[in-house]
C-alpha cells in the first residue's frame, strides 16, 4: 500500500508539529544566547579573554536549562492521567499526543546528554583560556590567580560538574535497551539518581565564575581611561600620543571634566573609571524550580495515596509462567486500559514495577487484578512469596487455605493509550503474547455492558507462540462471544487467534472452548490483507488501531496505518508504552 498523506497527518502530524516547535525553541534559545555573549557589551572583556568557548558554554547551558525543565514533566503521571481522563483536553489528537510522553522524556534526556558534552568541552577551553590569557588589569574578571594555573579542580562549579557528568553517564548507559532487558534493577536504581543530579545542578550554578560588566556608561567596552596612573606600568596608546603630543600622564583632578579633545576623538572612546564586574544571579533556578516542585508534590501525593496496602483476595498461576493477582482497595477507581505500579517491600524496599489492569472495579464489584509474566528477579521473588507449594496452583484457593500474603502497595491508576479504544466506533486491537493484558480490562468492561460506549465493532487479534497462553483469557473470550450471540450482536466482537506452534492443540482446545475453535488459525496474520478487509467492511470510517506486543508487529501495523486504501477508511495508530 502507498503512503496516505491524510493518514500520515492523522497519525504523525501533531507529533512532528510538536517536535518541530520544541526543536525550534532549542535552536532559538541556543542562537539567542550565543549572540548575547558574542556581541553583548557587558561581556566584551570576558569574550576577549575566553573567545568562542564562552559563547558555546553559555548557549549550551541555556539548552540544558530548557530540557532539564521539560524532562520532568512527562514523568508527572498523575497530571497526565488527569488531563487524559478529564474534559480539560477534549481533542482526541491532543490526548493521543500525551501518549508520546515517554518518547518526549527520552528525547529530552538524549538532548541533555549531547549538550552536556558540548558544555563540558567548552568549559575546558574556558579554563585553558582563563589560565593562558591571565591579565593583571582584570583581576576581578579572571578566575585564575596567575598564568598557567589549573583552576577547575578547586572550584565548586568544576567539582559539581565532574560529579554531574558521572551521574549522567550512569543514568544514560543504564537506560539502554540491553541493560533494561537484562537487569532492570540497574536501570531503576541509577535512574533515581536524578535527584542527586538536580541538587548538584543547583550548586553548580552558584559558583559565579563568569562575570559581566556593570558600569557600561562610565566605561564603554574598549575605551581608554586617562585617569589611569603609571603605577601599573601602562603606556599611553599611540593614537593618543599622536593626537596630543604634550599629553601629561598625571591624573586629572577629580573636580575637572575630561578635556573636549578626548571626547571628540573618533578613534578612541574615553572613560572616566575602570570596568567593574559582577557575577550573574543563577538562572537555572527559574527553569527547574517549577517542574521540580511539581514532580516532588506529585510524588508526595502518590506516596500518601498508596501508603495503605491492598487486600489480596486470590492468586492464580496460569500456564507459561503467568501469575494473576486479584485484590481490593478502598476508594480505588480505574478506567479500562489503565495501569498501576506495584510495590512489595518484602521483594524490594525501593523497586516497583508497572502492570496493566486486566480487571477494573465496577459499581457491583470492588475487585481489580493484574496479570504478570515471570521473567525477572523481581517477578520471581514476588511469585515465590505469593504461591503455595501446591500442585493445584491454578485453582483459586479458599480463604481459610490461603497463606498470609505479603504486604502489597498499589500506586495509580495511570493513563494509557488504550483508554481511547472505547471512544472509536470501530477499534482494531492487536496483542502479542502477554501483551494481551491491556485488552483484558476492556473485554471485561464490555462483558459488564457495552451500550454506554461509542464502540460498535471490535476486531481482536491475539498472536501467541504456544497454545497454553490462550488459556489465560479463554474463559473471558468465550463468555464475551456467548453474550453477544445471545444479544443478537455476533458482529460486535471479531476474535482471531493465531498460533505459531501446533503441539498440544487438540488436548487444550476442546469442547470447553468450542467457540474459539473456529477462530484459531495456524501461522501469523497476513496484516496487509487483514487491513484491506477491515477497510472494506468499514468504508469512510476512522478506525483506532491499538497494539501491545513485539516491536516487529508494532512497526508493521504502524506502517499499514499510514498507508492509503480505496475505501476512504482511515486508521489511527496507538501503541502501549509505560511512562
Amino acid at each position: 500500500m502507498a503512503l496516505s498523506w491524510r493518514s500520515w497527518l492523522a497519525n504523525e502530524g501533531s507529533k512532528h508539529l510538536f517536535l518541530f516547535f520544541w526543536l525550534s525553541l532549542n535552536v532559538w534559545l541556543f542562537w539567542k544566547t550565543f549572540l548575547l555573549y558574542y556581541q553583548g557589551s557587558q561581556y566584551y572583556y570576558l569574550h576577549q579573554m575566553l573567545g568562542l568557548g564562552l559563547c558555546v558554554s553559555r548557549a549550551s547551558a541555556s539548552v540544558l536549562n530548557l530540557n532539564c525543565c521539560l524532562v520532568l514533566l512527562p514523568m508527572c503521571r498523575v497530571l497526565l492521567a488527569f488531563l487524559r481522563g478529564s474534559q480539560k483536553v477534549p481533542s482526541k489528537k491532543t490526548r493521543r499526543l500525551l501518549d508520546k510522553s515517554k518518547t518526549f522524556h527520552v528525547t529530552c534526556g538524549v538532548t541533555i546528554c549531547i549538550f552536556s558534552v558540548l558544555h563540558v568541552a567548552a568549559h575546558l577551553v574556558n579554563a585553558l583560556n582563563f589560565s593562558e590569557n591571565y591579565n593583571e588589569d582584570f583581576l576581578a574578571l579572571n578566575a585564575a590567580n596567575y598564568r598557567g594555573e589549573v583552576i577547575m579542580s578547586g572550584l565548586v562549579p568544576g567539582l559539581t560538574g565532574v560529579i554531574m557528568v558521572l551521574v549522567l553517564f550512569l543514568m544514560c548507559t543504564a537506560s539502554t535497551y540491553a541493560i533494561r532487558v537484562s537487569n532492570y534493577d540497574i536501570f531503576w536504581y541509577t535512574h533515581n539518581l536524578f535527584f542527586v543530579f538536580y541538587m548538584l545542578l543547583m550548586l553548580h550554578v552558584s559558583g559565579g565564575v563568569l562575570k559581566y560588566q556593570t558600569n557600561l556608561e562610565e566605561h564603554p567596552p574598549g575605551c581608554f581611561n586617562p585617569n589611569k596612573t603609571l603605577q601599573d606600568n601602562m603606556t599611553v596608546p599611540k593614537t593618543v600620543e599622536e593626537l596630543l603630543p604634550g599629553y601629561n600622564t598625571e591624573p586629572f583632578p577629580e573636580d575637572l571634566s575630561v578635556p573636549e579633545p578626548f571626547v571628540q576623538n573618533s578613534f578612541m572612546r574615553i572613560c572616566s573609571e575602570e570596568p567593574k564586574f559582577q557575577s550573574h544571579f543563577p538562572e537555572t533556578w527559574f527553569w527547574i524550580s517549577g517542574p521540580l516542585c511539581l514532580y516532588c508534590m506529585e510524588r508526595l501525593y502518590r506516596y500518601i495515596r498508596s501508603n495503605k496496602p491492598v487486600t489480596i483476595t486470590s492468586v492464580i498461576s496460569h500456564p507459561s509462567n503467568v501469575l494473576e493477582v486479584r485484590m481490593t482497595k478502598d476508594d480505588f477507581e480505574a478506567r479500562p486500559g489503565q495501569y498501576v505500579i506495584l510495590h512489595c517491600p518484602r521483594v524490594s524496599a525501593l523497586e516497583s514495577h508497572p502492570f496493566t489492569l486486566t480487571m477494573c472495579p465496577t459499581d457491583t464489584k470492588a475487585t481489580f487484578g493484574v496479570h504478570l509474566k515471570v521473567v525477572g528477579d523481581w517477578t520471581e521473588r514476588f511469585r515465590d512469596l505469593l504461591l503455595l507449594h501446591s500442585n493445584q496452583d491454578t485453582e483459586i484457593l479458599p480463604i481459610f487455605q490461603q497463606r498470609r500474603y505479603p504486604k502489597l502497595y498499589v500506586d495509580g491508576p495511570f493513563g494509557s493509550p488504550f483508554e481511547e479504544s472505547l471512544n472509536y466506533e470501530v477499534s482494531l486491537c492487536v496483542a502479542g503474547g502477554i501483551g494481551v493484558t491491556p485488552f483484558a480490562s476492556i473485554l471485561n468492561t464490555l462483558l459488564d455492558g457495552w451500550k454506554c460506549y461509542k464502540l460498535r465493532r471490535l476486531y481482536f487479534i491475539w498472536v501467541c507462540r504456544d497454545i497454553e497462553s490462550f488459556r489465560w483469557f479463554a474463559d473471558l473470550l468465550c463468555m464475551l462471544h456467548n453474550k453477544f450471540w445471545q444479544e443478537n450482536r455476533p458482529d460486535y466482537v471479531n476474535i482471531q487467534l493465531y498460533l505459531s506452534q501446533t503441539d498440544g492443540m487438540q488436548k487444550i482446545i476442546g469442547e470447553k472452548y468450542q467457540a474459539l475453535n473456529s477462530r484459531l488459525l495456524i501461522g501469523r496474520p497476513r496484516w496487509k490483507h487483514l487491513f484491506g478487509e477491515i477497510a472494506k467492511c468499514n468504508r469512510r470510517k476512522t478506525i483506532g488501531v491499538f497494539c501491545c506486543g513485539p516491536s516487529k508487529i508494532s512497526k508493521i501495523l504502524h506502517k499499514l496505518s499510514n498507508s492509503s486504501n480505496s475505501y476512504g477508511t482511515r486508521f489511527e495508530y496507538n501503541k502501549e508504552s509505560f511512562s
